[in-house]
């Protein structure tokens, strides 16, 4: 079933915002969204009983007492400055003193003024802590890479750490020579590294019905982008003589308690799939599938199995648990569809979003991440009044397939109300759709593959608000 919004996208050079000179004027000022808004007893109650009404006014309570506690927080360094701002005119301590010892942290971390910086668990989404999510902080993240300690985690029975002298990968099925790898084996076979994002099916899964969550770490924060390492499967599928004439797909199964299993059919598989170990330069980190997992580029999350121990190669999809019951779509007329794991095109804003404030008028970059499982992005709009007119935004390369891309507009926010929208046109001439669009193909009780588009709406008070437009 097409969900292309059937709009016509006329090609167009970058369209900067008409309301931004070439050189922006005075600086807007923007405060923080507040981090942590949840009490335990908030968590508690709607990880036990989910989000009804009740639960999702106790969650707007919540975030605005949060809110409230840190007005008065922010004073312009500006206004500072024009009063004699001693961070200016006092040496401060550490330019006279000696600094920390070299490799004081042999592995590093991120600096403690860094520390709200964090994934984030969501109340309501799961029932136990092991089979459930956390959230990337893309509302505090720059670029296209996500650092590999901020990586989202989804799990179904908990992560492991597992010793790599014992993982071994099995290869068996339509193979003329079923294969056992060690990992020293695997890390001898000639590799590739790639960037790809792996967004989780489910994310922005919340907001089908009504808006849910207030920031962007919870509506969109299953999604992470890493350059990734190790062996094309398809090398290993060559090794070990798959059956050409049979073959139609391959099962992946992890080595977790819960033994993850996902049908890939085999072209894919052959295209641009790795069977990885490395991670954004590093081994990959024990919650992303140490020592070993699979990455499937443009698909669901979770089919790029984590700890994978076996691939085998079949002539029929295998239509295991999490792909015959689970991580299935929900369709208005109350069949499930299944087997629809690609991530369409989807964009959001990230700054300004939901929970920070606009303390000044002036002028803001106005930034957020676009990305399509088809392909490459194209190009990215933004529109400031709720989709009336719409803006090229100037996409930061590089531009890769299957990848997250940063995208920049500038904006002098006047004071007035505005609601702020991004929209991606991926290479397949795919438009990311309204969320009205994608409701009338897919109603409001889906939970997975919600890519419509984002809004923030901006107060006459300056604060960002998640909205849904009718």
């Amino acid at each position: 079933m097409s969900e292309k919004s059937g709009r016509e996208i006329v090609p167009q050079a970058y369209t900067p915002s008409p309301t931004v000179t070439e050189r922006p004027g005075a600086l807007g000022q923007l405060r923080k969204a507040p981090e942590s808004f949840l009490d335990k007893s908030t968590i508690a109650a709607v990880s036990k009983s989910g989000i009804d009404e009740n639960r999702r006014q106790l969650l707007r309570t919540s975030f605005t007492t949060a809110l409230a506690g840190m007005l008065g927080a922010s004073l312009s360094a500006r206004a500072l400055a024009s009063q004699g701002d001693p961070d200016i005119l006092t040496l401060p301590p550490w330019s006279k003193s000696l600094g920390n010892a070299v490799a004081t942290n042999p592995y590093g971390q991120p600096s403690k003024y860094e520390a709200n910086i964090i994934r984030r668990q969501s109340p309501g989404l799961t029932q136990t802590d092991q089979a459930s999510v956390s959230f990337s902080p893309l509302q505090g993240m720059f670029g296209m890479i996500t650092a590999s300690g901020l990586h989202f985690e989804r799990h179904h029975q908990g992560w492991v750490d597992i010793d790599p002298r014992r993982h071994r990968l099995m290869i068996n099925g339509l193979v003329s020579k079923p294969m056992v790898f060690t990992m020293e084996e695997l890390m001898r076979l000639p590799s590739v590294s790639r960037i790809h994002f792996i967004e989780c099916g489910a994310n922005t899964g919340m907001e089908w019905g009504n808006t849910a969550v207030p920031t962007v770490q919870y509506t969109h924060g299953m999604l992470s982008c890493s350059e990734f390492t190790g062996v094309p499967l398809s090398l290993l599928l060559e090794h070990a003589g798959y059956d050409k004439a049979k073959a139609k797909y391959v099962l992946a199964e992890g080595a977790d308690g819960s033994s993850m299993t996902r049908t890939i059919d085999i072209e894919r598989a052959l295209d641009d799939v790795i069977v990885a170990y490395g991670m954004n330069g590093e081994m990959l980190r024990p919650e992303n599938g140490y020592p070993l997992r699979l990455v499937v580029p443009g698909v669901q999350g979770v089919s790029s199995v984590k700890w994978l121990r076996r691939l085998e190669v079949g002539d029929m999809p295998y239509a295991t648990k999490d792909e015959a019951i689970h991580y299935v779509d929900l369709m208005p007329d109350g069949q499930h569809r299944q087997y629809t794991s690609i991530q369409e095109a989807k964009s959001v804003i990230t700054s300004p979003s939901g929970g920070q404030r606009l303390l000044t008028k002036g002028y803001y970059n106005v930034s957020g991440l676009a990305w399509s499982g088809r392909g490459t992005v194209e190009r990215v709009d933004v529109s400031f009044d709720g989709g009336r007119n719409w803006y090229t935004a100037k996409l930061e390369g590089p531009v890769l397939p299957k990848a997250l891309t940063r995208f920049n507009i500038g904006w002098t926010w006047d004071g007035k109300p505005a609601i702020l929208q991004s929209r991606v046109v991926d290479s397949t001439g795919y438009v990311q759709p309204l969320k009205r669009q994608l409701k009338e193909v897919r109603g409001t009780r889906s939970v997975y593959h919600n890519n419509a588009i984002q809004s923030w709406q901006v107060t006459e008070s300056g604060e960002v608000e998640n909205v849904q437009l009718t």
